[in-house]
């Protein structure tokens, strides 16, 4: 057995440490850990407050917050690393330091945007892997602190270093278990990652760190709790620094436990003569594998955390996992630890590393999610269908029918066209290419390489990220509403005069079809099971390809309330509805949207080919989308411009949500809410005020937006189940504006199609928003007031009496 020489600097210190010392060690280590956490968790919650209020992100956010951590925890890590007389003190001390300064470069990296999560994560594994060699090419610290360099170890595995790895694959389990693969790059990037700040506590954690932490003969106890403590917070300081944001969250609970079973280890390498650092290695970079690769950082958000979803799982991951990693300290500290511990077999250590590694693979594919789930790319292509001189046809629906056979025709025509090298190119390399024609595009596989490459190709215009889901290991439950059944027409149906509608004028909204895109819609309602179109083009859904009208999140069972819902929550109950899945737990993407606005364009059977058995005379005669697509999801300002375009020149309607990212000026921005062809709608109370969360304008480029207001805000409809519940958002005002067209076109079927007469008399005939506006909205604001509440609240009564005048 190796002899450790006795631990004395050159100063002639030992390990002994003056009272006072270890309560500045004590102090320092508990304004590290408090310090950073809430930094962290600071840093994530600005993060969330943005996206949620759909503003931009901050870049500067996370190199704000990183320098700061670097100063409020770097000073006090380099007094302990310099003053105090004790070597362990100072070694702590140095460690944290060091640790401190790494964070400050990882942490630095997020100012990447979020959507290019593989480029975060190859730049987050260059950097770590930079660090490491940094800090163990830098004078031998031996010289200053004493303790005993780092021997070389062998080619075969040591026996410490497989209870590591197999320390770190329990530590795998509950992420198997409950989280998902992304892409095969994101994944191998990840893993990269992780070895690389793995290779960095290698180092910084390395056998001089522990052997100056214990006594001489070292007393087991004091090791790991000691031991356990000061790698504890320098590992807290790595997992801060490691995962973009949200990502590092789970880590900061699960990861700095793992000192403890480190120390364990040491103590045992002390027995066999073998290296420490591969073993901080392989358990330190096995513990971030797990948040790394089986979670994506875009889902950690508070925008899914009212059901639960992955923030819910995410944490249940994270408590597993700290339960776990205190299970593995208890075990190896009292089978490694102790004066007489058990010297580990090798053959022994690699069964158990192999029996976990075999417990990993089988709980990923039996009860967790197997597969890879990476994000796609949406391939936009520079030349787009010319729809000029689309002819006007007779009036009415015979002549909007006319219209959307002739522009199904030109878009498929110049999608066939112009894709067919590349799409060709893409099944070559097997990366899945799937063609659409409402914007001429391409959603295809691929990571940063693949979307330099197509970037580069000169019928290309551009290549967006389109977002994937990660499965969940259990369904979000189904939302229910619990407010009581309308005893009749609710408030916002008798604000907008639809009842009026209804009782004196006779209209029902009969004759017209709305489209509804969004999270599904409960088809089983007593409100709206009636109304369904029904045949086998009325329902598509692009996410799980289920056939019948469903919903568990809610949103779109209580917008197509809004619009067509009998009982008195609908404003058009006798138009009918279909319906189309553009939402998977709240979160969208380009494609998907796109998957959506095609059926609606040209409905087609369930398995039908969009390109080839599209029906544009089925197609609806009203859209109504309470839905926008931010950047996070992957789209850009004109990405789906064509197809709001395209639906315009086929003479259906498209009515979207304003988004609830008021008071702020200039607020309506993510697409389909900005386009001219689009009536954007807005949200007032009860009261007639424009609410809080409503969207303002001017739109990209100085467009006038809102179009119109309706009532947002304690908007009472349908639920999953047959129940009924109140809402607000936009989300909930732009359906009834929806419904009021389906009411002026069943009252004068010759304006079905005849969008500009459509618009024109809803703008003439709304009527003012209030103007005694609240102090966040003041008149005028935003510039004018019709970019606050465009041209006043939708009034059905008038604009259908001034629709059947013709």
């Amino acid at each position: 057995m190796r002899a450790e020489p006795p631990l004395t600097g050159s100063d002639g210190t030992d390990r002994s440490a003056n009272p006072w010392a270890v309560v500045a060690a004590v102090l320092a280590g508990g304004w590290t850990v408090a310090t950073t956490v809430l930094l962290q968790v600071a840093g994530w919650s600005v993060d969330q407050v943005r996206l949620a209020s759909g503003l931009n992100r901050w870049p500067w956010v996370w190199p704000a917050v990183s320098l700061a951590t670097v100063l409020l925890v770097g000073l006090p890590a380099l007094l302990l690393a310099l003053l105090p007389r004790s070597i362990a003190v100072r070694a702590t001390g140095r460690a944290w330091l060091a640790g401190v300064l790494a964070l400050g470069a990882l942490g630095a990296l997020r100012a990447l945007p979020p959507v290019h999560h593989e480029l975060y994560l190859a730049a987050l594994a260059a950097t770590a892997a930079v660090l490491a060699l940094v800090a163990a090419r830098l004078p031998d610290r031996r010289r200053t602190l004493g303790g005993t360099p780092e021997a070389p170890g062998g080619r075969r595995p040591d026996p410490v270093t497989l209870l590591a790895v197999a320390a770190g694959l329990a530590l795998l389990l509950p992420w198997a278990w409950i989280g998902a693969l992304g892409g095969l790059l994101e994944t191998v990037l990840a893993a990269l990652a992780a070895a690389a700040v793995g290779a960095l506590a290698g180092v910084l954690l390395d056998r001089r760190f522990w052997s100056l932490l214990g006594d001489e003969p070292p007393r087991p106890a004091r090791l790991v709790l000691v031991g356990g403590l000061a790698g504890g917070v320098t590992l807290l300081l790595l997992a801060a620094g490691t995962g973009h944001s949200g990502a590092q969250l789970p880590a900061l609970l699960g990861v700095p436990p793992v000192a403890f079973t480190l120390a364990a280890l040491y103590a045992a390498t002390r027995r066999t003569g073998t290296p420490v650092a591969g073993p901080v290695r392989w358990l330190v970079g096995l513990a971030l594998f797990g948040p790394l690769a089986f979670a994506d950082p875009e889902e950690i958000s508070v925008l899914l955390a009212t059901s639960r979803d992955v923030p819910f799982w995410v944490a249940a991951a994270a408590v597993a996992g700290l339960a776990v990693a205190v299970l593995l300290a208890v075990g190896y500290g009292v089978l490694l630890a102790r004066r007489r511990g058990v010297t580990p077999s090798r053959r022994v250590a690699a069964l158990a590393a192999g029996v976990l590694l075999v417990a990993v693979g089988v709980v990923d594919v039996v009860p967790g999610q197997p597969g890879l789930y990476g994000d796609r790319l949406l391939v936009v292509l520079r030349e787009q269908a010319d729809l000029a001189g689309i002819p006007a046809g007779t009036p009415g629906r015979a002549g909007r029918d006319a219209r959307a056979v002739e522009v199904y025709r030109r878009l498929v025509a110049t999608a066939e066209r112009t894709q067919g090298d590349l799409r060709r190119e893409l099944t070559r390399l097997r990366l899945r290419p799937t063609p659409y024609y409402l914007v001429n595009a391409i959603e295809t596989d691929g990571g940063p390489a693949v979307r330099a490459w197509l970037s580069g190709r000169p019928e290309v215009s551009r290549v967006l990220v389109s977002q994937r889901v990660r499965p969940l290991p259990a369904p979000a439950p189904t939302t229910h509403g619990n407010a009581p059944a309308p005893a009749g027409p609710a408030w916002n149906i008798r604000m907008i005069g639809a009842d009026r509608v209804w009782s004196e004028l006779g209209v029902t909204g009969s004759g017209v079809v709305v489209g509804s895109s969004d999270s599904g819609v409960d088809g089983h309602h007593p409100a709206l099971a009636d109304g369904f179109r029904g045949g086998d083009d009325s329902w598509y859904d692009p996410w799980d390809r289920t056939r019948t009208p469903n919903d568990a999140n809610g949103h779109g069972t209580h917008t197509v309330g809004s619009a067509v819902g009998r009982d008195g929550v609908g404003v058009a109950p006798g138009a009918r509805w279909v319906g189309c899945v553009n939402l998977a737990r709240n979160l969208g993407s380009p494609a998907h949207y796109l998957d959506c606005l095609q059926f609606m364009l040209a409905p087609f059977p369930p398995g039908g080919d969009p390109f080839t058995d599209g029906r544009p005379a089925r197609a609806p005669d009203v859209l109504t989308n309470s839905w926008g697509c931010p950047p996070i999801e992957g789209c850009d300002t004109g990405v789906l411009r064509p197809a709001a375009d395209a639906l315009a020149a086929a003479g259906i309607l498209v009515v979207a949500a304003a988004g609830n990212t008021g008071p702020y000026c200039g607020s309506i921005a993510d697409p389909p809410a900005p386009y001219p062809d689009v009536v954007t709608v807005g949200a007032v109370d009860n009261r007639r005020l424009v609410t809080r969360f409503s969207s303002r304008g001017p739109a990209p480029g100085g467009a006038a937006k809102p179009d119109l207001v309706a009532p947002g805000a304690g908007v009472l409809s349908a639920m999953p189940g047959g129940g009924y519940a109140t809402l607000d958002g936009t989300s909930m005002a732009t359906p009834q504006v929806a419904g009021v067209v389906a009411l002026m076109w069943s009252a004068n079927p010759a304006l079905v199609g005849d969008l500009e007469r459509t618009r024109r008399i809803l703008r003439e005939t709304a009527k003012p928003a209030s103007t005694n506006y609240p102090p966040h909205a003041p008149q005028g604001t935003c510039g004018a007031a019709e970019r606050i509440d465009g041209a006043g609240i939708v009034d059905a009564y008038g604009a259908v009496r001034a629709a059947r005048a013709g």
